[in-house]
């Protein structure tokens, strides 16, 4: 199952996906705040959404993950 992991430490701005949407590679599925900026996270890969692993407002570190695929 690939993850999808956070590229730069910040906080979740906001979720892009739901559990069960059918992604593809290059869409954005989460949005993150650092530094003022909003930075997308996208899918590397295709696949469906299994789980959500973070929510709005929460703090994360890169290299954590947000999104697993199936």
């Amino acid at each position: 199952m690939p993850d999808i992991q956070a590229h730069i430490t910040g906080t979740v701005w906001k979720i892009e996906c739901q559990i069960g949407d059918r992604v593809a590679e290059g869409d954005t599925v989460v949005i993150l705040e650092s530094m003022k900026m909003e930075m997308p996270v996208e899918a590397e890969d295709e696949g469906v959404v299994k789980e959500i692993l973070c929510e709005e407002g929460q703090a994360v570190n890169e290299g954590d993950s947000l999104v697993v695929l199936e």
